[in-house]
């Protein structure tokens, strides 16, 4: 039998707007409140297309209390504490909030100001990076007035969300920059403190060659030391320096501080969880999704769609009494940008790297897993649609929650 619980949602991003939804709608005997920073929620994946002048802001933006459903009480202010024990949650002007269950939906940040020297007068200028509005509106000043050089794009270190977008952001400056007849005059380089162009192997060896395609040159194993503003080089710890004329960077991603000052993090403040249940792996009555949780698969919207509706069918289980019976398998769904309107699709898991094949049909599509084709660009366009209408609202998708390995090539 339910009985009445209070559910505290922290964070209105993916994952916090689409649990309280879902929840409210599966357990109405539940009480759920959702605390927000502020009153706006962004579609983060379109902040790659604002620097190419394909977005504009406006597009990308809408009113936290617009996207939850009738019932679900919002919250509007920072969280200062988490107490767990005494199932607690502290906001900064001092307010307090009692939970039964917490979900922790605080998602992960760029944190600039951990790498010496990335922050300063040239960031948003000749240091740019577009995993802000802010950054991607400023980027798209930068890449207007770019007239050929060394354009550098950069990734301080993994995790970082969406670990495909700074390929992306690579495909399409080429795309941009061949349009604008400026490719002849610019080296483009990717740098990575990966070994290959991505985590997986097959995915790295079909993403490198596509960058080779396209005479961009990989530096890889790179962790870099420091960015030097002055001289506009970036220095790594074994020595190496990577001169730009405009560097692309994608920061260090740490989860909330409010995370680590609650004792609820590791050392990047995400949460520790079981990664098929979603519960913490210290508090019961505590759980993470999205961003949030230290989940060993990407850092993407895909995985907090997915996670989301595990996690769900879990706290529908604690309403009922039961034990924990969903587990979630690390699905990831991503689409890769390539320029030229194409983009490659992965599929993949916790167990399972990105293969090629067809998807969501076996055999018939219409998207191709690891191959650039105009319909995986189509279906990426079409996403934001997507998102706003059914994703959000948590409505159902038609897309199984876990991996399916129908259609799919093993290699």
């Amino acid at each position: 039998m339910r009985t009445e619980r209070r559910l505290l949602v922290l964070g209105a991003g993916t994952a916090g707007t689409m649990v309280a939804n879902k929840v409210h709608r599966k357990i109405p005997e539940w009480h759920v409140t959702v605390v927000a920073r502020d009153d706006d929620h962004d579609y983060q994946p379109g902040y790659l297309f604002v620097p190419f002048g394909a977005n504009r802001p406006e597009q990308l933006r809408r009113r936290v209390p617009d996207l939850l459903a009738s019932g679900v009480e919002l919250v509007t202010g920072e969280v200062d504490l988490v107490e767990p024990v005494q199932h607690l949650v502290r906001l900064a002007d001092g307010r307090e909030l009692a939970y039964d269950v917490l979900v922790v939906a605080t998602g992960t940040t760029p944190r600039p100001d951990q790498t010496p020297g990335m922050l300063g007068p040239e960031w948003h200028r000749s240091v740019g990076e577009f995993y802000t509005l802010e950054g991607a509106t400023a980027l798209a000043d930068q890449l207007a007035a770019f007239r050929g050089g060394r354009l550098v794009v950069h990734v301080t270190e993994m995790p970082i969300k969406c670990p495909v977008a700074p390929l992306e952001f690579t495909f399409l400056a080429h795309d941009f920059l061949t349009r604008r007849g400026l490719r002849d005059a610019t080296e483009l380089v990717y740098v990575t403190p990966l070994d290959g162009a991505f985590t997986k192997p097959v995915a790295s060896r079909r993403l490198g060659h596509a960058l080779a395609e396209r005479d961009i040159h990989l530096e890889t194993d790179f962790v870099v030391e420091e960015v030097d503003q002055d001289r506009r080089v970036l220095s790594s710890y074994d020595g190496r320096e990577v001169p730009y004329d405009l560097l692309v960077t994608v920061p260090l991603n740490m989860g909330a501080d409010v995370i680590g000052r609650s004792g609820l993090g590791d050392e990047l403040n995400y949460v520790p969880v079981d990664k098929h249940t979603l519960r913490s792996t210290e508090h019961d009555d505590v759980f993470a999704v999205g961003d949030a949780a230290d989940l060993p698969t990407s850092k993407a919207g895909s995985v907090a769609h997915f996670a989301a509706e595990v996690l769900v069918d879990n706290l529908v289980d604690l309403a009922e009494g039961r034990p924990l019976s969903h587990s979630f398998d690390g699905h990831a769904n991503c689409f890769v940008e390539s320029g030229h309107g194409k983009a490659l699709l992965l599929d993949f898991n916790y167990d399972t790297e990105p293969l090629t094949g067809t998807f969501p049909l076996p055999g018939v599509g219409p998207l191709r897993l690891l191959e650039e084709s105009r319909l995986n660009h189509l279906g990426k366009l079409a996403f934001r649609h997507a998102y706003w209408n059914v994703l959000l609202p948590g409505r159902p998708l038609g897309l199984p929650s876990a991996m399916s390995m129908a259609g799919k090539h093993p290699e």
